[in-house]
C-alpha cells in the first residue's frame, strides 16, 4: 500500500488500524507492541505521555485513552509506520507534495477544506471534514508545499480519572 493511500484512509475514517482518538491504550499495545517513550508528562507527572511507533506518535491520557494521533512526515527521507497498520515494511518515501496529498484525498472520497487558523506565512493546513484531521504543510521558499504532519485531534477530553498512584508506571 502507498503512504498516500494509508494517510487518506486515516483522515477519512479517523483510524489507523487499532489506533484512533479514544482507543484504549492496552488495545493499542496489544496490537502494535511496546512503543518508545517520546515525552513524559510535565511537572513530575508521569501522564499524559507521548509514545511513538516510528513516525506515528500517540498522546495517552492518565486514563489510558489515546487523546491525539499524529503521523510526522517531515523528520527524514522516509516515513515509518508500524507494518500492522500500514502494510508491507511500513517504510515509505517522505516529501509528500500538496497536490499529491489532495489528489489522494479526492480519490478516497475524503472531503477537505483549507483551515485558515493554521494557514499563515510558510505554512498551510487542510482539514479533512469526515474526521477533523489536520494536514499541515510547510512551504519552502520558492517551492511547492510539503506535508509535515497529519493529526487526529482529541475532543478536548477532560480526564476525570483519579491519579493511579498504585500503578508502578505513575511513581516518580
Amino acid at each position: 500500500m502507498e503512504i498516500l493511500d494509508v494517510l487518506a484512509r486515516m483522515v477519512k475514517t479517523g483510524r489507523l488500524g487499532p489506533v484512533f482518538v479514544g482507543a484504549d491504550w492496552h488495545d493499542v499495545t496489544a496490537a502494535l507492541g511496546e512503543p518508545r517513550l517520546v515525552l513524559a508528562g510535565r511537572r513530575n507527572r508521569k501522564w499524559p505521555r507521548l509514545f511513538g511507533y516510528g513516525d506515528l506518535e500517540l498522546s495517552v491520557c492518565r486514563c489510558r485513552k489515546v487523546s491525539l494521533v499524529c503521523v510526522q512526515t517531515w523528520q527524514q527521507d522516509a516515513v515509518e509506520l508500524p507494518p500492522a497498520v500500514a502494510g508491507g515494511t511500513g517504510t515509505f518515501p517522505a516529501g509528500l507534495r500538496h497536490a499529491d496529498v489532495v489528489a489522494a484525498l479526492d480519490r478516497a472520497g475524503c472531503p477537505w477544506e483549507p483551515y485558515a487558523p493554521l494557514t499563515f506565512g510558510d505554512q498551510c493546513t487542510l482539514v479533512a471534514t469526515p474526521s477533523g484531521a489536520h494536514l499541515t504543510f510547510w512551504i519552502p521558499e520558492g517551492e511547492k508545499p510539503v506535508l509535515q504532519g497529519v493529526a487526529l485531534l482529541g475532543d478536548g477530553h477532560d480526564c476525570q480519572a483519579p491519579r493511579l498512584r498504585q500503578d508502578p508506571e505513575d511513581r516518580p
